[in-house]
């Protein structure tokens, strides 16, 4: 499996998005590139990728046709500047905070920088260009200040701003904003797209493209983490209910320390929920019953990953919480 999946900022082809693109690229033959673009999609389906693609190009990179219809040559001063975070004509936020920790969400005094940033001319290149990665993560004030922005574009500035919800986004964001959707591969797409990338056999490839439901580079990044390890253990405590494996469950809770631990933690309680969530919908369609204690459990296994990050709890207590709930779903 690989190691480590790359930065987008460093990826420099994009599969099965050919229509976004054609889309952005005739919108810039035109002369009427609008200055905000919100990118929306799935996580995990190539949205900052194509971010990063078009900021090369806007950003003065000559077309590369060995990648694509917005490809760029990695080799060039633009892309190599542009992966150093060297370009002065770029400015990206993201939850990566400047210790290189990821933080909660965008911050809003990262946000007024955009002001500042689009104030100027630019300094090496045709445009310039901001990411927001992703509008997702700003909060109240740092969405306000956003706005602020969009209502006053800048004349040679492109805003290119990525969602995984986009409902979720202020309207009045979202209307000032050109949309270009972006589509998950489907099971079999993305699972090919996972063994051509990763070393992994078909049924692993599946499984991991039905965690990330069709979305290619979320395949990806699971099939680099503990995805299916947590994946198989939650099956096994699940398949052993009423009865909790306790020996299981401690060594499982050996994996939530460290620096992976909460992604291994929110990976374990994901299985969980969905493999839930699946039962749930047999036994209802079979009309086996009742189910509120099933939803009850559910609930507490989407919840707890928030709150155990946010309130920085235990993680092998709140596994054991869980876990209870679950028995008593099984008793009941």
């Amino acid at each position: 499996m690989p190691e480590d999946v790359a930065h987008p900022r460093e990826v420099f082809d994009l599969e099965g998005q050919g229509a976004a693109e054609e889309a952005f690229e005739a919108a810039r033959a035109r002369g009427r590139l609008h200055h905000a673009w919100l990118l929306t999609g799935p996580e995990g389906v190539g949205k900052a990728t194509f971010a990063y693609r078009a900021a090369r190009r806007l950003l003065g990179a000559p077309h590369d046709p060995r990648h694509g219809l917005m490809g760029a040559d990695p080799e060039h001063p633009v892309s190599r500047q542009v992966i150093a975070r060297a370009h002065p004509d770029i400015l990206v936020l993201e939850r990566e905070g400047p210790d290189g920790k990821p933080r909660k969400v965008i911050p809003v005094d990262d946000v007024r920088k955009l002001a500042e940033f689009f104030s100027k001319s630019p300094a090496s290149a045709p445009h310039r260009v901001a990411i927001v990665d992703a509008a997702d993560d700003l909060n109240v004030n740092a969405a306000n200040a956003l706005l602020k922005t969009l209502e006053e574009p800048p004349p040679r500035g492109i805003l290119l701003m990525i969602s995984h919800s986009p409902g979720r986004l202020l309207p009045t964001i979202r209307s000032r904003c050109r949309r270009l959707a972006f589509q998950p591969f489907g099971l079999e797409g993305a699972a090919a797209f996972v063994q051509r990338h990763a070393d992994v056999n078909d049924e692993e490839a599946l499984r991991l493209s039905r965690m990330a439901g069709g979305a290619p580079g979320k395949a990806l990044q699971l099939a680099a983490s503990e995805a299916l390890t947590m994946d198989d253990a939650a099956r096994h405590l699940l398949s052993d209910l009423p009865r909790v494996d306790e020996a299981l469950a401690l060594s499982l809770a050996d994996r939530f320390r460290g620096g992976e631990g909460q992604a291994n933690f929110n990976l374990l309680l994901e299985r969980l929920a969905d493999r839930v969530h699946t039962m749930s919908l047999d036994r209802a369609r079979d009309g086996i019953g009742p189910l509120d204690r099933w939803a009850q459990a559910w609930e507490t296994l989407t919840r707890l990953p928030r709150e155990v990050e946010a309130l920085n709890l235990d993680r092998t207590d709140a596994l054991f919480t869980a876990l209870r709930e679950l028995r008593q779903a099984a008793q009941a």
